[in-house]
C-alpha cells in the first residue's frame, strides 16, 4: 500500500501565525513537536502523517487519527514511524517506510506499508 501528500508549507505558516505553537499540537504528539525547527519540518510531518493514512486506505478518520501516528528520527535525521497497536493488527502490518522532502515551497512525504486489511465479508 503507498500513500502521497503534498502540503504547503506557507499554510503551515499562516497557521502557526494566527494560533501559535498550539496549531502543530492539533496533529504533533509533544514528542514530534520537540523534533520541529521550522515550518518546513512542520508541513513535512503534516505530510507524512496525511501520507501513511492514505497508505492505509483510511485517510484521518475515525479509525485513523493523528495520534494513532507516531513519527521520529534516527540518528542520520531520517524519518521514520509507528502506528497505534489497533491499526497494526487491523491491518497486519509487517513493515513500514517513509520519505519525507522539501523544494520550492513545499513538502511531500510517502509512505509504504506492507501489511493486508482484514476484510469483512462483502455480504452476509
Amino acid at each position: 500500500m503507498i500513500g502521497v501528500d503534498l502540503v504547503s508549507i506557507e499554510r503551515i505558516s499562516k497557521l502557526r501565525e494566527r494560533f501559535g505553537d498550539k496549531a502543530l499540537l492539533k496533529f504533533l504528539s509533544p514528542e514530534e513537536f520537540s523534533l520541529v525547527k521550522s515550518d518546513t519540518t512542520a508541513a513535512g510531518f503534516y505530510a507524512a502523517k496525511e501520507a501513511i493514512s492514505k497508505a492505509l486506505g483510511i485517510g484521518i478518520s475515525e479509525q485513523c487519527g493523528f495520534m494513532d501516528i507516531r513519527l521520529s528520527k534516527n540518528e542520520r535525521n531520517a524519518p521514520s514511524f509507528t502506528l497505534s497497536k489497533h491499526l497494526i493488527e487491523a491491518y497486519g502490518i509487517r513493515d513500514m517506510s517513509l520519505s519525507i522532502t522539501h523544494d520550492n515551497g513545499f513538502a511531500i512525504a510517502v509512505a509504504i506499508i506492507e501489511g493486508h486489511k482484514k476484510q469483512e465479508p462483502l455480504w452476509h
